[in-house]
This record gives structure tokens, C-alpha cells and sequence, in this order.
């Protein structure tokens, strides 16, 4: 086993972690409210969907990589590939200022979140005993939460005061600062194999981890929604008159690290399944308020419904994976739901967009259709709570 005998998890290399997990999250976020305007700027107001949608494309693309890898050469090294790319790509923004090469600088940023992740989250899983598993991991995403906040509100402000360039150089600094971090971080993976020609032969069995089909199958379902604020969000707050347009982001963010601890701890106590499903309705609730805002207030309390949704579902939905997987393939199996939260993200960035068409009287038809994806995941939980039920009663 790995090192989980210490039953804290408050140790330095865990706070390290967090430290490098808000530096990197800050890093991509804070881009995030200024590409769309940035981009129409260039011609291509059509292709906003394409922002997040091919950032997720690659971000999914290289889970199977990254699972395979994080089980073979260490978690570290493929914490470092994460941020590294990140660095680079925040000095290519300003290089690249027409359209197409835009959009294809967007898909290699996706790698970052495609790699760092993956291995994170199995370095967390390594270093915390298995009853705070699910505390342990709403506490990091808290620090990845604090980022998603930070982030926006200040990239926001950066362009504002300064230039869009300046805003691109300051995401490459945060990366670097969140590589810098790791290298003081001991390897958890006790069993290594050097890099080979071989580590990257992905089998089905990479791509696909059946053990976390259920956890998979919800994350999939819940994060179209994620894909569709992160692409109208910013459109939005320009109707309704918001100059800040990471306002939104940051209400989203901070009322998701508010619940992320008790969810976290809820669901060791209570178990998963009825953790998901409170996060569920609430993802409905807040997809309903948010497309038929028609004041920054309403609009803001959909963003505080949005995050205490996000700050369930996601440390539950982690720990919830990580129970259902063996330990020598932890990468593999937390490779597997992040495939199905970068596919949900992106093609909920696509139908969004499309949905939109640049008209804001198809908003609320828009979010109507996310809180349908919502409510999809929340029947499939409650199917998944009572087959466990009756197998149980049949046992």
C-alpha cells in the first residue's frame, strides 16, 4: 500500500500540494472571462464555444495518457508536464492573434488540465487514509476552488488596469510558480517503471475503467452545465451590466469552497450516493435561476446555487471513484472520470453556444437544457441507490 498509515491529513506535503493546485488553477481561470470579447475581437464571435470546448477536447484526449503514466513513472512528473504547458501557452497568447491559431493554441492548453489533475488527485488518494478520503479531497478542491475564484476576479482586473498581455504573462507566472512547488515533493508511487516507447500503448482498459462506471457516468452528465456558464457566463454579466466579468466566477467559487469540507465529510459518514443526490437537485435549481436571471442579484444567487452544486458533486464524486478502484490503478481510474468530465464540459460548451447563438433570449432555453442533463444524473443516482438496496437485501 501506499503511505496512508498516519490518520491526519493535514502534513506538509499535502499543503504544498494545495499550494501548487491554487497556483495552477488560478493560472487557466484567470483567462477564462476575457477570451470570449477576445476572441470576437478577432472576428470569431461564432466560436466561442470552441474556447472551452477544445481546451476539453485535449484535456480528455490526454486522460488515458496520463492515467497510464501516473500508475508507471510517478505522480509528480505528470503534475510537472500539467504546469509546464500552462507556462508555455500563457507567452503564445500574445503571439497568436487571428483566429485559427487561436483556437489551436486552445487545444494544446487543454493538455495541462488533461495531465496535473490526474496525478494530483492520485497523489492525494496516496497520502491520506481511506476513512478522510472524501474530507481530504473536498479540502484540495477547495484550494483548486480558491484558485477558480482568485483567478477570474483578478484576470478581470489585470486587463482592466494594465492589457490582456499582461494578463497572458501573469497566467505563465502562476504556473511557474506552481512548478517550482513540486519539485519539493516526495514521489508516492513506490513502484516505477522508466519512460518507455511503452507507456504510452493505451489499451481500452486505459480509456475506460469499468469499476467507476456509476461515479463516471453522473460526472459526465453534471459538468454540461459546468461547459455552459463557463461559455455564456461572461456574455451574461455584459447584459446584466457586470464590468467584472469573473464576478460570477468568484460568488460560483467561494460558495463552493464554503460546503466543500462538510459534503466532503458528509459523504465519509453517510456515504456517496446521498450526497450526490442533494448536489444534483441543486445543480437543477441553480441551472433554472441562472437562465432567468433578469437582474445581477438573480443572477448572482444562481452562481451561489451553481457552486454549493459544484462543491457536493465534485469532492464526492473523487472520493466516490477513488473507493471503487484498486490501488494499482488509482491513475487509471480517476484517468477514466476525468474523461467523462472534460467530455461533459465540452460538449456542454458546444451545445451551449450553439443553443446561444449569440441571442439573449435563448438563454434561458440554454440553462433549461443543462438542469435537464442535472436531472438525467440525478434519476441514474437514485437507479444506483436502489439496485445497491435490493442487492443488499438479496445478499
Amino acid at each position: 500500500m501506499q503511505n496512508t498509515a498516519s490518520k491526519g491529513i493535514f502534513t506538509t506535503q499535502f499543503w504544498l500540494l494545495g499550494l501548487s493546485s491554487f497556483l495552477f488553477s488560478s493560472s487557466f481561470n484567470m483567462l477564462i472571462p476575457e477570451l470570449p470579447s477576445y476572441l470576437s475581437a478577432m472576428g470569431g464571435a461564432e466560436y466561442k464555444g470552441y474556447i472551452i470546448g477544445l481546451f476539453t477536447l485535449t484535456a480528455g484526449l490526454s486522460r488515458p495518457f496520463s492515467g497510464r503514466l501516473t500508475d508507471r513513472i510517478g505522480r509528480v512528473p505528470v503534475m510537472a508536464v500539467g504546469s509546464i504547458v500552462c507556462f508555455v501557452c500563457g507567452f503564445l497568447y500574445p503571439v497568436f492573434t487571428t483566429v485559427l491559431p487561436f483556437l489551436l493554441l486552445r487545444l494544446v492548453h487543454g493538455f495541462s488540465t488533461g495531465f496535473k489533475p490526474t496525478g494530483t488527485s492520485a497523489y492525494v488518494a496516496d497520502i491520506v487514509p481511506a476513512d478522510r478520503r472524501g474530507e481530504a479531497m473536498g479540502i484540495h478542491g477547495m484550494c483548486m476552488g480558491v484558485g477558480s475564484a482568485f483567478g477570474p476576479a483578478v484576470g478581470s482586473m489585470i486587463s482592466q488596469l494594465f492589457s490582456l498581455n499582461v494578463l497572458f504573462y501573469t497566467s505563465s507566472a502562476f504556473a511557474l510558480l506552481s512548478i517550482v512547488i513540486l519539485f519539493n515533493m516526495k514521489e508516492t508511487l513506490k513502484v516505477k517503471e522508466p519512460l518507455s516507447v511503452k507507456a504510452f500503448q493505451i489499451t481500452w482498459r486505459d480509456i475506460f475503467e469499468p469499476d467507476v462506471l456509476n461515479p463516471a457516468l453522473i460526472t459526465f452528465l453534471v459538468y454540461f452545465g459546468f461547459g455552459a456558464v463557463a461559455t455564456l457566463a461572461p456574455d451574461f454579466s455584459g447584459y446584466l451590466g457586470l464590468k467584472n466579468r469573473g464576478i460570477y466566477f468568484m460568488v460560483f467559487t467561494l460558495f463552493s469552497i464554503l460546503i466543500r469540507l462538510a459534503a466532503g465529510k458528509i459523504s465519509d459518514k453517510h456515504g456517496r450516493i446521498p450526497v450526490t443526490i442533494a448536489g444534483c437537485s441543486i445543480l437543477i435549481l441553480s441551472m433554472v435561476i441562472t437562465g432567468y436571471a433578469n437582474s445581477v442579484v438573480m443572477f448572482l444567487v444562481g452562481a451561489a446555487f451553481f457552486g454549493m452544486a459544484m462543491g457536493v458533486l465534485s469532492p464526492v464524486l473523487s472520493a466516490w471513484t477513488v473507493d471503487l478502484s484498486a490501488e494499482h490503478n488509482r491513475g487509471r481510474a480517476l484517468a477514466t472520470m476525468y474523461i467523462s468530465l472534460e467530455a461533459g464540459i465540452g460538449l456542454g460548451a458546444f451545445l451551449s453556444a450553439a443553443l446561444f447563438a449569440n441571442k439573449r433570449t435563448n438563454l434561458p432555453l440554454v440553462f433549461l437544457c443543462m438542469a435537464g442533463f442535472a436531472a438525467a444524473a440525478l434519476v441514474y443516482t437514485i437507479f444506483v441507490q436502489q439496485y445497491k438496496r435490493r442487492a443488499n437485501r438479496v445478499i
